[in-house]
C-alpha cells in the first residue's frame, strides 16, 4: 500500500488539506509537493468555493525536507526547487480564496506555503521564519520573491540573510499574517473566514485575485485595462447583476442558487 502524506476533505463547499506527515514535522519532501499539487490539479472548482491548507502535528511545516535534499547535486537541488515553485505558483494561482492555518512553526518551506495563499492565520506563540541560510543556501520555493512583497523589501532582506525567527506576534505587525488567535481557536476561526468567503462572490473574488496579481509591480495602464476587462467578466457570469438587484431589493445576494 503507497504512503500519503496528506488528507483532503470538502465540507459546506470548503476544501481543507492537511500535511500529515507529523513524525517529520510535516517536512516537504518530493512526494509531499507532488501529493499537494495532485489534489490542486483535481480541485472542483464547481463545487470547492475556498482551500484551506493545515498541518496535523505540532508544527504547521518546518520546511522542505533536508534529509532528502543533504545529498543532491545541483542539478537535482534545482529541480526540486522549481517542483516546489510550481506547486506554490498553482496555490496563488487557483481563482478560489485560499487560508493557511499556521500553528507552532512554518519554517522555510512551509513559510514559502503560506506566503502562497491569500489569507494567513496563526495560532499565538508560533513561529516563522526562512533561516535558508543557516543551511547555506537560498530560499528556493518562491520565498525570495513574496516575502518582500509581503512585508517589504528591506525588512524581508534581513530576515532571510540573518534567518531570522520571529513570532507571529511580530509577524502580524509586519503584515505577514492576518490575524493571531488562541490557539484553540484556530481551526474554527479558519473555517468561520472560510465559510464566509464561500458565500461571496467567485467571479468577483477570482477576477479580484486576478486583476491585484497581474496588476503587481505592472505598468499602470496596462493594470487597469486588465482589472476593467475582468470587471466585465463579472457582468458575463451574472453575478454583478444578482449583487446589484440585491443591493436595490435591501436583501442578502444570492450567488450560488441553482
Amino acid at each position: 500500500m503507497t504512503e500519503t502524506f496528506t488528507t483532503y476533505r470538502v465540507e459546506d463547499h470548503v476544501a481543507v488539506l492537511t500535511l500529515n506527515r507529523p513524525q517529520a514535522l510535516n517536512a516537504l519532501s518530493r512526494e509531499v509537493l507532488s501529493e499537494i499539487g495532485a489534489h490542486l490539479a483535481m480541485l472542483d472548482l464547481k463545487d470547492v468555493r475556498v482551500l484551506v491548507i493545515r498541518g496535523e502535528g505540532r508544527v504547521f511545516c518546518a520546511g522542505a525536507d533536508i534529509g532528502q535534499m543533504q545529498h543532491m547535486s545541483a542539478v537535482e537541488a534545482e529541480s526540486m526547487a522549481r517542483l516546489g515553485q510550481r506547486v506554490f505558483q498553482a496555490i496563488e494561482q487557483l481563482p478560489i480564496p485560499v487560508i493557511a492555518l499556521i500553528h507552532g512553526g512554518a519554517f522555510g518551506g512551509g513559510l514559502e506555503l503560506a506566503l502562497a495563499c491569500d489569507f494567513r492565520i496563526a495560532a499565538a506563540g508560533a513561529v516563522v521564519g526562512l533561516p535558508e541560510v543557516t543551511l547555506g543556501v537560498n530560499p528556493s520555493f518562491g520565498g525570495t520573491y513574496r516575502l518582500p512583497r509581503a512585508i517589504g523589501f528591506a525588512r524581508a532582506l534581513s530576515m532571510m540573510l540573518l534567518g531570522e525567527r520571529i513570532p507571529v506576534e511580530k509577524a502580524l505587525e509586519y503584515g505577514l499574517v492576518n490575524e493571531v488567535v488562541a490557539p484553540d481557536e484556530l481551526e474554527a476561526r479558519g473555517m468561520d473566514l472560510a465559510r464566509k468567503l464561500a458565500s461571496q462572490s467567485s467571479a468577483a473574488m477570482a477576477a479580484i485575485k486576478r486583476s491585484a496579481h497581474h496588476g503587481f509591480g505592472q505598468d499602470p495602464a496596462r493594470a487597469q485595462a486588465y482589472e476593467a476587462a475582468q470587471f466585465g467578466l463579472c457582468f458575463a457570469s451574472g453575478d454583478a447583476h444578482e449583487g446589484m438587484a440585491a443591493f436595490k431589493e435591501k436583501r442578502q445576494a444570492r450567488f450560488h442558487e441553482d
